[in-house]
């Protein structure tokens, strides 16, 4: 069995540099890879594209990044509740390209299967589909979307062990499991990290074969993006 384990963040994330581009899992502020994103910004490379469902908000997750100018494209499917986001996109200092969420899940799952691209309907007809190519089966029409190329995926797992299969929590399992061996290299960071033989084998989600490294993170803060509350009775 290979053992994956790295023992900090900075040895996880060796090897990156300037002008990458880096898949990081999560949705919102749920799942995010807070340690590696935290890596990334105090190792100051630049000139990064970052594939994410959104970019957090101001100050947490993508947002510390983007207030250091340090990512020039985005790509997503929303903007969020992130306003730097917001500005940098609308005053034309950061390079969005904004895509379906459903097309974002597939063109990253197609990565991560070593298919070159996917046909979708999603996008036919509208500013998505422009100078794409466009193709009928059965009667409907679809868009080709290329699978992405990124150098690093970034993703974060409730358990994982040395071998590095990852076992995911609730809302977590979003955008990660599909990110997970779709980048040259893929880094998990767990908040538990187990020996080899303790996880139920039944109960992992992704396998050990897609992930190259991976270490256990510290002091999560796991914000909530949106309280809601209901007023007392």
């Amino acid at each position: 069995m290979i053992n994956k384990k790295v023992n900090s963040v900075s040895e996880a994330t060796k090897g990156i540099s300037d002008n990458m581009t880096f898949m990081l899992g999560g949705f919102g502020l749920s799942g995010i890879p807070e340690n590696a994103i935290a890596a990334l910004v105090k190792s100051g490379v630049k000139g990064l594209t970052c594939i994410s469902n959104n970019a957090g908000v101001d100050d947490f997750g993508l947002g510390l990044l983007l207030h250091q100018k340090q990512i020039k494209k985005m790509v997503s499917s929303y903007v969020g509740e992130n306003d730097e986001f917001e500005r940098q996109m609308l005053s034309g200092e950061l390079d969005v390209e904004l895509i379906p969420q459903g097309t974002l899940a597939e063109r990253c799952r197609a990565a991560q299967a070593g298919f070159p691209a996917i046909f979708t309907p999603a996008g036919y007809g509208t500013e998505v589909a422009e100078g794409k190519e466009t193709r009928e089966f059965d009667g409907k029409m679809y868009v080709l979307e290329h699978a992405f190329k990124a150098d690093f995926a970034f993703v974060k797992a409730w358990k994982g062990d040395a071998a590095g299969n990852l076992v995911f929590k609730g809302t977590a399992r979003n955008f990660n499991p599909c990110m997970a061996g779709a980048a040259k290299i893929t880094v998990a960071e767990v908040e538990e990290l187990v020996p080899v033989g303790e996880l139920d084998p039944n109960q992992i989600h992704i396998p050990g074969i897609f992930v190259q490294r991976i270490f256990q993170g510290e002091k999560y803060e796991k914000r909530i993006e949106q309280r809601t509350v209901r007023t007392r009775e």
